[in-house]
């Protein structure tokens, strides 16, 4: 299954992320996590203390190598489908079964940028999507410019994470017609912090086209794992909830 994770920032998009790849990861699946958030923070939230990845969008030498051309360079001849399909394994760090990639985000410059260092992470997002095997899982920001029609096409499930905020709902509308636009075919909603039933309420009746897999409940626990690098317990209603989001997911819900 290819999941691609996306929400206004500060609604605990991340968190969620990390939650979902360990649920998988606990019951024997290979996890492939994609970090393509421009503040690149899933290795902290999964508890991995040396911090010093560079994202793939940095590595310049080995862009130059596999495009044939420098990065930041426009207007120069490059290849549009460069070889990627080993970088998974030579790249990725694994911590507690779970495989994470660091990838960086679209640079804009020009509304997509047709540059060395966009067209290896497309091609690089396009192996991963078409061609591998294992639970995939990306961490996006609330832009979906990873991607295009061809990869779009390849995600099982796109989950926009809510909270219970105008702003909040009104990015994920925003999202859905990008999404609608470029062929995403499985759109869903998760709504994360939670207090009280009238919150419930006002996510459901404010967003009565999405499907809704799920109601997390706001949680000082999970807030306080998030700054100390705690792992969080198994028994918290948060992991529960994504127990059973999981479920639905697997079920097509």
């Amino acid at each position: 299954m290819k999941i691609a994770i996306t929400g206004k920032g500060g609604v605990g998009k991340t968190t969620i992320t990390v939650l979902l790849a360990r649920v998988y990861a606990d019951d024997g699946q290979k996890v492939l996590l994609i970090d393509g958030d421009p503040d690149a923070n899933l290795a902290r939230s999964m508890g991995i203390k040396d911090l010093n990845i560079t994202p793939l969008i940095e590595l310049d030498k080995l862009i130059e190598e596999r495009t044939g051309a420098k990065p930041g360079s426009t207007g120069a001849y490059f290849k549009l489908n460069p070889e990627v399909s080993d970088i998974p394994d030579k790249y990725c760090i694994n911590h507690n079964g779970v495989q994470l990639l660091v990838m960086g985000t679209i640079r804009k410059g020009g509304g997509g940028c047709a540059c060395p260092e966009n067209t290896f992470l497309k091609s690089f997002l396009r192996h991963i999507l078409l061609e591998r095997d294992e639970i995939v899982i990306i961490d996006m920001a609330a832009g979906i410019e990873h991607l295009g029609r061809g990869t779009a096409e390849s995600v099982d499930k796109m989950l926009v994470i809510v909270e219970p905020s105008q702003r909040s709902v009104e990015t994920a509308y925003k999202i859905k017609k990008l999404s609608m636009d470029i062929g995403v075919k499985n759109l869903y909603a998760i709504a994360n912090k939670v207090r009280n039933a009238a919150e419930e309420k006002f996510l459901k009746d404010a967003m009565p086209d999405f499907n809704i897999l799920g109601f997390l409940p706001y949680d000082d626990s999970i807030i306080e794992s998030d700054r100390t690098g705690q792992s969080i317990n198994d028994k918290n209603k948060v992991v529960q909830g994504i127990k059973d989001i999981r479920k639905k997911l697997e079920e097509g819900k």
